[in-house]
């Protein structure tokens, strides 16, 4: 007689499974989630769209989503739409919409940023001007200088603070 202790376990282990992806609920998540992206783009104004830099299969799928008239077929295309955003890289898209949305965490967070430089090219002048322009390339030396004394000259004689709203807009045009 042989002691069981000395055997080894003959049970069959089940095998663990696999992780085959995402659930068939967290696609449908994911899916109407593009989607109503898809529906915010196609809702927002041409010159806001600019903004984005989509591809054109998107460009073109929105602006036909604009002109369609029946609820059904443009259920349908905003499908189209979220099908189409399903192969992008959507953080950038996202980052800008939150950024539009003046709700947003993201929202808050660049707009305090902003003040900070505004502040900053105020009160430090070329060095935070230099240190910005690294930053966004595409500002305009000039303007930014004059903006800048401009302000300075508004806080000096204790004016209202219209040149640093000024400064302000452009910074934030010129950071998107």
């Amino acid at each position: 007689m042989t002691n069981q202790a000395d055997q080894p376990d003959q049970t069959p282990q089940p095998e663990k499974p696999e992780w085959d992806g995402p659930s068939k609920s967290q696609l449908k998540r994911d899916s109407h989630s593009l989607q109503k992206m898809g529906e915010q783009l196609v809702d927002m104004p041409n010159g806001k769209l600019q903004k984005f830099d989509l591809p054109e299969a998107l460009e073109e799928a929105i602006q036909e989503a604009r002109r369609l008239k029946s609820r059904e077929a443009k259920r349908r295309h905003l499908q189209y739409i979220g099908k189409l955003m399903r192969t992008l890289d959507i953080d950038v898209i996202q980052e800008t919409l939150e950024r539009m949305d003046h709700q947003s965490q993201t929202y808050r967070k660049h707009f305090a940023k902003l003040e900070e430089w505004r502040d900053r090219i105020i009160n430090e002048g070329s060095d935070a001007m230099e240190d910005f322009m690294q930053l966004y390339p595409n500002t305009d030396r000039q303007q930014l200088r004059n903006l800048q004394r401009q302000a300075n000259r508004e806080m000096e004689a204790k004016k209202p603070p219209v040149a640093a709203r000024k400064l302000f807009i452009y910074l934030r045009e010129s950071s998107e």
